[in-house]
C-alpha cells in the first residue's frame, strides 16, 4: 500500500510512522513499540518506504502535534498524512484534527467496510470545497488549505491488529 500511495502521489518517500500510543485505542492488545517499529523496517525498503518511530523521538501523543513538530524540523517538505477510510471517519473526534487537514495534505486509502462512510462521512463533508484528485494534491498552491484525496486502489483488508496476530501465530 505505501508503493501504491507513492507512486499514485508522485511521492519521494513514504514514512511509516509507528506511533508509541494511539489515544484513541486501549493499550491492551498492542504489540510493545520496538517490536511494532521492527516489524515496520522489515516491510520498508530502507531508500523509498522509510520505518520510522519519529513520533517517540518528537514526544508527541497527538497527530496535529506530530505534523506541527516535523514541518518545523523539515520547514521545506511537504508532507501528506495518508491514512485508511477508518481513520478518516474517526478524524473528527482527533485533537484539533481541522487544524491538521489545514495545513497537513491528507491522502485516504480504501479500507473494508469503511470507504463509503469515508467519503459521505463529517471530514469528507466539512473538506469536500478542498478535495483533489491524487495526481493533483501535491500541486496545490503553498498558504491555501492543503486540500486532501482519496486514491483509489485495490482496498486492504489487513489491519495492523489482524497482521501482528499472524505473526506471533
Amino acid at each position: 500500500m505505501a508503493e501504491r500511495v507513492r507512486r499514485a502521489l508522485r511521492l519521494h518517500e513514504v514514512w511509516l510512522m509507528v506511533s508509541p500510543g494511539n489515544p484513541l485505542k486501549p493499550r491492551a492488545g498492542m504489540a510493545p513499540f520496538a517490536q511494532r517499529v521492527a516489524s515496520a523496517r522489515r516491510i520498508a525498503d530502507g531508500r523509498r518506504i522509510i520505518a520510522t518511530g519519529i513520533e517517540a523521538t518528537l514526544g508527541t501523543r497527538y497527530s496535529v502535534a506530530t505534523l506541527r513538530a516535523l514541518h518545523r524540523r523539515f520547514p521545506r517538505t511537504r508532507f501528506v498524512f495518508v491514512i485508511g477510510a477508518d481513520n478518516f471517519c474517526q478524524l473528527p473526534r482527533w485533537q484539533r484534527w481541522a487544524a491538521l487537514a489545514a495545513r497537513t495534505r491528507i491522502a485516504v486509502l480504501p479500507r473494508p467496510g469503511w470507504t463509503r462512510a469515508a467519503l459521505v462521512g463529517q471530514a469528507a463533508h466539512r473538506l469536500a470545497r478542498h478535495r483533489r484528485r491524487p495526481g493533483a494534491l501535491m500541486a496545490s498552491a503553498r498558504g491555501r488549505h492543503a486540500g486532501w484525496c482519496f486514491v483509489p486502489t485495490t482496498e486492504h483488508a489487513a489491519s495492523a491488529t489482524a497482521i501482528r496476530a499472524r505473526m506471533q501465530a
